[in-house]
């Protein structure tokens, strides 16, 4: 309970957040405050419009404060607009805006008695007070409760100020008799209470939905900076799946996908590495990865692992995808197409040079987790992904730079995959760890 009512009036506690979270509330709560601007100058034109065609008190009134007060309230909330897009409002200068809000609303009440020749009494009777639950609800856009609180508060105690007036000028004026308060300017304090109460009622209940509702953003603030962090590790798609899951994820728990596996290696890089001093090795690396990596994921392919040098990724295992096989081929395309234009530009300097090998299988995988309760890992197993990395392997031993399954070809031309007919067939190969001779396709030469 203590803790609930902490969250309503107190300031909030992000100190338990991590730094990008509490970026992004701050964020959120200095657009929540231009908003909150922008809703008051059109409040201010509203208000305008209404009283450009509201008849007038009478020809002879001088006292005429409407105009006044719109147009200094229209040049605070331009300014604080200004300040607000600029950066953060302090907390200060927001409870200070508050009165001064709940403050002209109050004075532009009490005047109406002046403006129409009446007496005191006559401005309890302004529907205008009415206004105050738009400044409050105006606050709930910052989803902080404190500031809505301070808005209802302030038009409680305005109100308060406006009756305590009445009463101590004109204290014969009090009546219980409710059909000679609405045809009078009798004063029925039961009626006055009960505004004061509604408009404290009114704010407690928008203040406890906004601390409730303030719970559920931060926590989708942290949601979201959870799952953006996954997906630096993992496909994004996985990250979701894993940040939004509302079961345990057990190891062993697999499903079945038609799938291409496409695997991705420098040939030759420990030798190449050998020559290197470490931050060099990791520059080529990151330069390498920076090539390939875009590609793949341009096509639909997940990065399952990082193996060292090598690179492998999966078309269709983690999401289903109708185009699986024809997506890991045009990814291989444009791969060594990237990878020649880097190589040339490496050309023109002193850096080792390198030779790039790529290798593509397709067939039934197996999806799912591995390892135990402590420690899971997101994998594909299954005769496709052992045979993408052969056969990767085995293009030193045909002398070309990129090679795929005949099935894999055949896969892709009947998902759409344009060309198929322009490759080179190389039929029963030996691939060293298959145990029977393989037809293969060579991609790139």
């Amino acid at each position: 309970m203590w803790r609930s009512l902490k969250s309503i009036v107190g300031t909030p506690d992000t100190g338990s957040l991590s730094a990008p979270v509490r970026k992004a509330i701050a964020e959120r709560e200095r657009e929540s405050e231009v908003l909150v601007g922008y809703l008051q100058l059109f409040l201010v034109g509203l208000f305008a419009v209404l009283y450009a065609i509201a008849p007038s008190p009478s020809a002879d009134t001088s006292f005429m404060p409407v105009p006044y007060a719109l147009t200094v309230y229209a040049l605070l909330t331009l300014g604080r607009v200004a300040w607000a897009r600029r950066t953060r409002i302090p907390d200060w200068a927001l409870y200070v805006s508050i009165l001064i809000d709940m403050g002209l609303l109050m004075v532009l009440i009490w005047s109406f008695h002046l403006q129409y020749g009446q007496t005191a009494p006559f401005y309890l009777k302004a529907p205008t007070l009415l206004y105050v639950f738009f400044f409050i609800a105006l606050r709930a856009l910052r989803f902080e409760p404190r500031f809505v609180l301070a808005a209802g508060v302030a038009a409680a105690i305005g109100w308060g100020v406006l009756l305590a007036y009445v009463l101590l000028t004109e204290p014969a004026v009090i009546t219980r008799d409710y059909v000679v308060y609405l045809t009078s300017n009798a004063v029925l304090l039961g009626a006055e209470f009960d505004k004061i109460i509604s408009i404290l009622v009114v704010t407690a209940i928008l203040a406890l939905a906004i601390a409730r509702g303030r719970d559920l953003l931060i926590r989708a603030f942290a949601q979201e900076a959870a799952t953006r962090n996954l997906s630096r590790f993992f496909d994004p798609a996985v990250a979701k799946g894993i940040a939004e899951t509302d079961q345990p994820i057990a190891p062993g728990e697999g499903v079945v996908r038609d799938a291409a596996i496409l695997n991705v290696d420098i040939r030759g890089f420990s030798h190449v590495a050998a020559q290197l001093p470490p931050a060099e090795i990791m520059s080529l690396l990151a330069d390498y990865q920076a090539r390939v990596i875009p590609v793949i994921a341009a096509h639909g392919g997940v990065i399952d692992k990082f193996l060292g040098d090598g690179i492998m990724a999966t078309f269709g295992a983690t999401t289903p995808s109708a185009t699986y096989a024809k997506d890991a081929l045009t990814a291989a395309g444009e791969i060594m197409a990237a990878i020649d234009q880097w190589l040339a530009e490496r050309g023109s300097t002193d850096a080792p040079s390198l030779k790039i090998n790529v290798g593509v299988a397709s067939g039934r995988v197996v999806f799912g987790a591995v390892g135990d309760a402590s420690r899971l890992e997101f994998t594909v197993i299954g005769d496709a992904v052992n045979l993408s990395a052969k056969i990767e392997k085995h293009n030193k031993e045909e002398g070309v730079r990129a090679l795929c399954t005949q099935e894999a070809l055949a896969a892709a031309v009947a998902q759409g995959y344009p060309g198929g007919d322009a490759f080179e067939m190389r039929a029963a190969r030996r691939v060293d760890g298959v145990n029977r001779p393989l037809d293969l396709v060579v991609l790139a030469r």
